[in-house]
């Protein structure tokens, strides 16, 4: 990673920070869909489908900071996913987590199913149920962790070491995390996505996926892809994810900060059934998670207890805002159920515990006695 210290460093003078040809100390945002040829075939740039010189700065940089041989940057985390899965074949089969975010599951059920991709459910963080899922057909592992919305945590390193023993792709999605907190390729994976409109991003302004991966060949095949299906991220996007990326590390300080003083102080909430956050001591794979990560992110998901009602507690919220997305400045609840993984039928959700009573929290950088106090008031209110 260059020659920087530290990865603080790296977020801001990664990849390609500068303007080659200007001197510019931001790469510009080249907003132009063709670039001048001297002769036929003798050009740097061609066509902003193919390559253009501000998403090739985003490029580098995530891959730098992934530790990848080569980063994609897509028009959204589905574009990314759907790169990805456009990697396999009729008759493949894909082992995912089993509380994935819904999107992936609705690609794979509504989209690829048409193709003959299939795939199916597992507790990934259950080893033994991963390894008696491989059967002949099945040709990747696909996992978050932790995962949306349970926060279910898998082990990274074990998961890579049952996909490469039986020759899979293996592939994470690291969205709740970024690289600041974790860096799946470390660990073993063989391709890293996100929806960069996340954390990575962090203001709520831009929707944007990136793919990072380790082996050069593999890179060249999500190359022909993202060339060839064209979902990729415009020129001024591309600008504002690095200038996201570039205050990465002060914002997920704060963020993580503040979302362990909401779990903590919703741990001991009486009006709370359970919190679902890797940074409580109690929390399921408490152990691995601090092995394989810097932090616990800033995703706290929660369900109140009998009495209260949850549409009463969004209604009740002022500071707080109920929206979709996550890993922005401010503070967002959703309702999974019926919001984020409406796509994933009633039956599945019970199952794994996506109740119609969880309610999902991405934590923001705000005054942490604010967060606190609007939680509680909605909180009370709910239960009137």
């Amino acid at each position: 990673m260059g020659n920087y210290k530290d990865f603080d460093s790296a977020l801001i003078h990664g990849g390609i920070s500068s303007d080659p040809y200007t001197g510019s100390v931001n790469v510009p945002i080249y907003q132009t869909s063709t670039f001048k040829q001297t002769v036929p075939g003798d050009f740097k740039y061609e066509y902003s489908r193919t390559n253009n010189p501000t998403r090739e700065a985003l490029e580098a940089l995530i891959a730098e900071l992934d530790g990848g041989s080569r980063g994609f940057a897509f028009a959204s985390g589905m574009a990314a996913i759907t790169a990805v899965l456009s990697l396999f074949y009729s008759g493949d089969k894909v082992l995912i987590s089993n509380n994935v975010y819904g999107g992936t599951y609705r690609v794979l059920d509504k989209v690829f199913d048409h193709f003959g991709l299939t795939y199916q459910m597992v507790d990934t963080s259950n080893l033994k149920e991963v390894e008696e899922a491989v059967t002949e057909d099945v040709k990747a592992i696909l996992v978050e962790s932790p995962a949306n919305p349970l926060l279910t945590i898998t082990d990274l390193k074990a998961v890579g070491q049952i996909a490469h023993r039986h020759n899979l792709l293996y592939v994470v999605d690291n969205t709740f995390m970024s690289p600041y907190l974790q860096q799946p390729l470390k660990l073993g994976a063989d391709v890293v996505v996100y929806s960069a409109t996340k954390y990575l991003g962090g203001h709520s302004d831009l929707v944007a996926g990136l793919v990072t991966v380790k082996d050069k060949e593999l890179a060249d095949r999500i190359a022909f892809l993202q060339n060839s299906t064209g979902g990729v991220l415009q020129p001024f996007d591309s600008f504002l994810l690095i200038r996201g990326i570039k205050t990465l590390a002060v914002r997920m300080e704060r963020h993580v900060a503040n979302a362990t003083a909401v779990a903590e102080h919703l741990q001991n909430h009486p009006a709370v059934n359970k919190v679902y956050f890797p940074g409580l001591l109690t929390a399921q794979g408490y152990e691995i998670h601090k092995a394989q990560a810097k932090g616990p992110g800033a995703m706290v998901s929660f369900e109140l207890t009998e009495g209260h009602d949850a549409n009463r507690f969004f209604k009740s919220l002022h500071m707080i805002q109920l929206a979709e997305s996550l890993g922005g400045v401010e503070s967002l609840v959703c309702h999974p159920a019926s919001m984020t993984h409406a796509a994933i039928p009633y039956e599945t959700r019970q199952k794994v515990g996506i109740t119609d009573g969880l309610i999902r929290f991405s934590v923001g950088i705000e005054n942490i006695e604010d967060i606190l106090q609007d939680l509680d008031l909605a909180i009370e209110e709910s239960g009137k």
